[in-house]
């Protein structure tokens, strides 16, 4: 049997003590914290050599706010502020919208133009206009957003009308197509049902973006590429002073509360795939303003916090109020799991303090997050409306 190590070490004073070691451990006899003479006898010294390693530990997830290759661009970013959309006048040059966007290069030339910061001056001022609002109290209603609204009920028609193909495919039904075909056929007819007779001609540029506002036919999905293309085509009647400012409550309330049910449905019932979605580490698989939009309605709210996404019964009761709380509501019918696990983002979020943060912070990650990818962007059309500044 071997003796054991402590009786094979001679005895040594504490003066005698390596540097090493009594600079990591205070002297026998004396206080492990503030170095005092203590009465308790101290525990055996450990050499460092036969000091266990610390364990390999890997979380199952990093922080999410780590995880963006561009969070310190989100972080930098300044706040984008609201703006008033300069109203054209005549002679109008309406022209077919093109794609300009197809390197890093471009997202730059577009980023420092005046047309990229009036449109998202234009979402802000839609995000202000909302705050402290739930979705049913009263807002101006004009013949303009009434019209809109009418078309967004015509296409949650169509859905009814065209049912899904049965299929064995878990995502893209077939049948949108169908339904992005019918689009095509009447979608035009509408608009021009509400366009004032001086704007007709304007059906050449604003037609694209409404089209491209409802996902991709061929590859049968949708994302927040499409969603700012619906934001794009609000922004065009703006141009034109078809919507004015007074419009924009409805706009949200009442517009894209509409454009937001159109989607799900269409989502759900033709399975629509996440256009470049970025999986768990994205905010939503589809949305983004409508968490934009729902955080500044809960601005200043005396109750509801971020915090409070927790909270189901909160989700229940309010979520046909707030779109923030409707968001995660719905992300959380269709996921499943641990919502840190499957949504851990917008876990994250949820710790932030207040919803004036959260709105802002958003705001700004949709600047980066969106309109500054090329693989989003690239899709993106300009025409007269929206110009391309070379």
């Amino acid at each position: 049997m071997e003796p054991s190590k402590s009786e094979n070490m001679p005895e040594r004073s504490t003066s005698e003590a390596p540097a090493t070691v009594s600079s990591a451990f205070p002297p026998s006899g004396c206080c492990t914290n503030c170095g005092g003479p203590t009465i308790s006898e101290p525990p055996p010294l450990a050499s460092f050599p036969e000091m266990s390693p610390p364990p390999n530990y890997r979380p199952i997830r990093a922080p999410a706010i780590n995880l963006p290759h561009n969070s310190q661009a989100i972080i930098l970013s300044p706040v984008p502020h609201a703006e008033q959309v300069p109203v054209v006048t005549p002679p109008y040059q309406f022209e077919t919208p093109v794609k300009r966007i197809h390197s890093p290069d471009d997202i730059r030339r577009f980023q420092e133009s005046a047309s990229c910061k009036n449109f998202l001056g234009f979402v802000v001022s839609l995000s202000e206009s909302i705050r402290g609002q739930k979705i049913s109290d009263p807002c101006h209603i004009s013949p303009t957003v009434a019209a809109i609204v009418s078309i967004l009920e015509t296409l949650l028609q169509w859905i009814d009308e065209i049912p899904p193909a049965q299929q064995s495919a878990r995502y893209g039904n077939v049948s949108f197509r169908s339904w992005h075909e019918r689009l095509g056929e009447r979608g035009e007819s509408l608009i021009l049902e509400f366009l004032p007779e001086e704007f007709k001609g304007s059906r050449i540029e604003i037609v694209p973006y409404f089209f491209d506002s409802f996902g991709n036919s061929s590859r049968i999905d949708y994302g927040t590429g499409h969603e700012t293309n619906f934001a794009a085509w609000l922004y065009c009647l703006a141009r034109m002073g078809i919507v004015k400012e007074e419009d924009y409550h409805g706009l949200v309330a009442r517009v894209f509360v509409k454009y937001l049910e159109l989607m799900r449905k269409l989502q759900m019932v033709y399975c629509l795939e996440p256009a470049g979605s970025h999986g768990v580490w994205g905010l939503d698989d589809y949305h983004f303003l409508p968490f934009i939009f729902g955080s500044s309605q809960l601005i200043d709210h005396k109750y509801m916090k971020p915090k409070s996404i927790h909270n189901d019964d909160i989700l229940e009761n309010f979520s046909s109020e707030y779109m923030y709380l409707s968001c995660i509501a719905f992300v959380k019918k269709v996921k499943k799991g641990l919502f840190a696990e499957h949504s851990p983002l917008l876990d994250d979020i949820s710790g932030v303090p207040n919803w004036k943060k959260v709105n802002s912070g958003l705001l700004k990650m949709y600047k980066v997050e969106v309109l500054e990818k090329v693989p989003i962007m690239q899709h993106f059309l300009f025409g007269w409306l929206i110009k391309w500044e070379e």
